[in-house]
């Protein structure tokens, strides 16, 4: 009786750690790092934590690499190691090479994508926008869909010009249009979170466009008359869905709109009928995308050593106001600022110390400082 408790015991202390191990996932990666001064531990570093970082991406399956968001990477690599302890259950060191300036190597790293996926998060940018807006092709036997069309376009070129950082999701070829459909009536965000994950945004505009023939060509309208055109409506069913700062989905808006299209042929109403649907949706998408932005503006205190008078006060205060996304600087006193941003405080960072008169000296989320050189 006793030998069969243990047992029991045994097993279901073992249980949960082998579900756990079934959970990791372990790859091959590589890494590469710039040799300064002759620190080759340094490098190496380094290195291996953008190695750890690439072995990440692979498991999560992110598309936006962290270089392409973020220039500078020091910053990055420090955010990264910082995370990395987390969700990086072990790597080992399997080659190396100092390949003049750099140094190179490749690690197999065993990775927990759960908690992957939550550090990779912190990275997203508020201001990157994911769009994916198919619809339905004029005639044909089945219904077809295109993912890339004239309003999709539009928007996308529009939030471009407004400065927002736009993924495209067609050509990617991760959705289709009954998914997309599927979320936006069961209100399913698994597959939409996933997206989130993949291209470190923030922000998520969904829709689908399907198109009905009001009135046909020579179809008649009364009175011995027949219709010349045909008449379209072309009808868009949309959410745009955002990640609150507790990592939640939560709808931004959501809706339908309609436009109509005139023209002989289908093909040309529909078209029509959608640069009508666009010049109504765009300012409404980029009001609703705006308020979010500014609504999770956090601020960030910035101290600035070397500001000795009010004149170098001034000219620090407008650089930091010129910064991409700033949307508020309060002075605090020579050198001391309140800096209103909404995105992780990373970027605003690395944005300093891409002006060139600004050395950064010591980083937080909410505190950065930096020395300033005329």
């Amino acid at each position: 009786m006793c030998k069969k408790v243990i047992v029991v015991l045994l097993f279901l202390i073992v249980l949960p750690t082998s579900e756990a191990l079934s959970q990791i996932k372990c790859v091959d990666a590589e890494g590469e790092a710039i040799i300064v001064n002759n620190d080759i531990p340094s490098a190496k570093a380094e290195a291996i934590a953008r190695a750890k970082w690439s072995a990440v991406e692979q498991v999560v399956g992110v598309e936006v690499k962290a270089q392409s968001v973020v220039q500078n990477m020091a910053l990055v690599d420090d955010a990264v190691s910082k995370n990395i302890r987390g969700f990086v259950a072990g790597y080992k060191l399997l080659q190396q090479e100092n390949r003049k300036d750099t140094m190179w190597v490749r690690i197999n790293a065993c990775i927990e994508p759960t908690k992957a996926k939550d550090a990779i998060s912190s990275l997203a940018l508020n201001n990157s926008v994911v769009v994916f807006i198919p619809a339905k092709k004029p005639g044909g036997i089945r219904e077809e869909y295109e993912e890339t069309n004239i309003l999709s376009e539009n928007l996308i070129g529009r939030l471009t010009e407004q400065g927002y950082t736009v993924v495209d999701v067609a050509p990617t070829h991760t959705l289709e249009a009954k998914e997309v459909e599927n979320a936006i009536k069961s209100g399913n965000f698994l597959t939409l979170r996933s997206l989130v994950y993949k291209f470190l945004s923030n922000i998520l505009l969904i829709g689908k466009i399907d198109y009905a023939i009001s009135t046909k060509k020579g179809e008649g309208i009364g009175y011995g008359i027949s219709m010349p055109f045909n008449n379209v409506t072309v009808r868009l069913t949309y959410r745009i869905i955002a990640r609150d700062n507790t990592g939640k989905m939560v709808i931004l808006t959501s809706g339908t709109e309609e436009g109509k299209g005139l023209a002989a042929g289908v093909e040309d109403a529909v078209a029509s009928g959608m640069k009508e649907l666009s010049q109504k949706m765009t300012p409404v998408i980029l009001e609703k995308v705006s308020r979010y932005i500014k609504g999770v503006a956090k601020k960030v205190q910035v101290k600035v050593t070397g500001v000795s008078d009010m004149s170098t006060n001034f000219e620090v205060k407008e650089i930091l106001q010129n910064i991409a996304w700033v949307t508020n600087v309060e002075d605090k006193g020579l050198g001391e600022f309140i800096v209103s941003y909404p995105e992780n405080s990373v970027y605003l960072a690395n944005s300093i110390g891409q002006k060139g008169n600004f050395k950064i000296i010591d980083f937080s989320p909410y505190s950065i400082t930096v020395a300033y050189q005329r």
